[in-house]
């Protein structure tokens, strides 16, 4: 036990922020703040407003604990622990920085955005808590909170002034605003940003990286398994919009009285409406960033590929089997069968017209030898790996880009046939390996290699927020960015290694048009 060990809650860290003061927790290693409001709670009429500064405070207020999480459906096919309640007060985030981080000691700063498919998850879930990447001193870290589902990424703004586009988009930029204000009071650097985050988390952050209204706020951003090309127009929302008000019984003159519709009814038809979306057009979300012509202006990889992203430096990858668990869930996201497949592509023909799609041949010659699992290797393709990829090849012209894949698996992760799927890079790269009795991961072994892994993984992350480049350990593998001709990857494995061109066949096979859904 240390000698901080004992310390109360009015023994804590105090920081004078724009809104008022807060007061934390110092163990005598790392320092945290929990559940800083950065805006007002979206309730009432500011359900689907744009987020507002909250009301000032003048007295400390407790930030022991971390904050409500947005109200979601929950699903038992995702047994997660969202880590709070739910509630209406969700606008908030969790900082975490060193115990000898003194205010102004300009320290880089990642700020993370989490994932679940944009209608789930929280920066409250045990696997985000920040003590194992803040306990070295290197960067001082943020976890965000923002609206989820039809909270957060519904499309209401055509049934009057009252309803925004894109909440949970406006909310990050917001927390990134509050950050840009506050962080230097923790020992942040407010001009050495990175953003992180993964699946939707990720999603958001490289749509924001094609967001005129990001600019400035971060200096750096590393995407997870981005779903980029998961965003839809307008007429796709409206569509959207009119089945959730079908769902809820409300006529669409009626829409202004949305605002008080209670929370229980308006998850319930956000569930029904997300379980029916992919049933009707596999591959689809029902709620995901749309293009609004305001935070959106265009869809994100095309203008990536137009040169026309912000000039950051840039983390991305994937996962070797992100398909794996998604039909381990039994999940109708990801189209793995060759019928939902076939109907995927026939929907991105029917909305592009114009677009032509890679020939079968070519693509059944980048699978060949894969059996069964061609499936899942188109699906993991055109949902996570080829977004990714098309991403990188016109980000890399406007700043250095460094693309990896993670195949790390333990042996218990393996007989379950997901292997390194879908999300199972997180605990290595926050150093939360083991979630808790439960958790069946290493208990067929495995748990050494995962250390190392998890300790290389870190160190590049905290080395690219410190100088934007992901050195990892003395004799590791260096990490070249991703360029034209060799298309350097890195392979994040028992032991790291370096491909050149690893996605080769496939990127071929995929050709270079952006295929997405409208």
């Amino acid at each position: 036990m240390t000698a901080d060990a004992g310390r109360t809650a009015n023994d804590g860290p105090v920081v004078d922020t724009a809104n008022g003061p807060v007061r934390g927790l110092d163990d005598g290693t790392v320092k945290v703040w929990k559940g800083i409001r950065y805006a007002a709670p979206p309730a009432g009429e500011l359900r689907w407003r744009p987020p507002e500064p909250p009301s000032r405070w003048s007295e400390p207020v407790d930030a022991t604990r971390v904050g409500p999480v947005c109200p979601q459906p929950t699903d038992p096919r995702i047994p997660i622990d969202l880590g709070a309640p739910q509630g209406d007060d969700c606008l908030t985030l969790n900082v975490w920085a060193a115990s000898d981080t003194e205010p102004g000691a300009g320290k880089p700063v990642m700020v993370w955005v989490h994932g679940g498919a944009y209608v789930l998850g929280s920066s409250a879930q045990p696997l985000y808590h920040g003590r194992a990447l803040a306990a070295g001193g290197e960067a001082v870290i943020v976890t965000v909170n923002y609206r989820v589902g039809a909270l957060g990424f519904l499309d209401l703004s055509e049934f009057g002034d009252g309803f925004a586009t894109n909440l949970g988009l406006r909310d990050v930029l917001f927390a990134l605003q509050w950050v840009r204000e506050n962080i230097a009071g923790f020992g942040g650097d407010p001009d050495r940003v990175t953003v992180f985050g993964e699946s939707a988390g990720a999603g958001i952050i490289t749509t924001l990286l094609a967001s005129p209204a990001a600019a400035g706020l971060f200096g750096a951003a590393i995407a997870q398994s981005s779903p980029a090309t998961s965003i839809y127009d307008r007429e796709r929302s409206r569509r959207v919009a009119k089945l959730f008000l079908d769902e809820l019984g409300v006529r669409p003159e009626e829409a202004d009285r949305l605002p008080s519709v209670p929370t229980a009814a308006l998850l319930a038809a956000s569930k029904r409406v997300f379980d029916d979306i992919p049933v009707r057009t596999p591959g689809t979300l029902a709620f995901a960033p749309i293009i609004d012509g305001d935070v959106v202006p265009a869809h994100p990889v095309q203008l990536a590929r137009d040169g026309r992203t912000h000039p950051v430096p840039l983390i991305i990858g994937t996962n070797k089997h992100e398909a794996a668990l998604f039909r381990w869930m039994r999940s109708p996201l990801m189209p793995i069968t060759p019928k939902a497949i076939r109907a995927m592509f026939a929907e991105i023909a029917a909305e592009q017209p114009d677009l032509q799609l890679p020939e079968e041949q070519r693509i059944r010659a980048a699978y060949r030898g894969r059996g069964k699992a061609i499936g899942m290797g188109v699906a993991r393709d055109i949902g996570f790996r080829m977004p990714s990829v098309w991403f990188a090849e016109g980000h890399r012209e406007v700043a250095p880009v460094y693309l990896y894949r993670f195949d790390f698996a333990t042996p218990m992760l393996r007989l379950l046939r997901l292997g390194a799927a879908h999300a199972t890079e997180l605990p290595y790269m926050w150093g939360n390996l083991v979630a808790g009795p439960k958790d069946p991961t290493f208990k067929l072994g495995g748990l050494k290699a995962g250390r190392a892994v998890s300790a290389r993984m870190r160190r590049r992350w905290l080395n690219f927020a410190v100088d934007y480049t992901p050195a990892g350990p003395a004799g590791d593998p260096v990490w070249p960015p991703y360029r034209d001709p060799d298309r350097a990857t890195l392979v994040i494995d028992a032991h790291d290694r370096v491909v050149d061109d690893l996605d080769h066949d496939v990127r071929t096979a995929w050709g270079d048009q952006v295929l997405s859904f409208r």
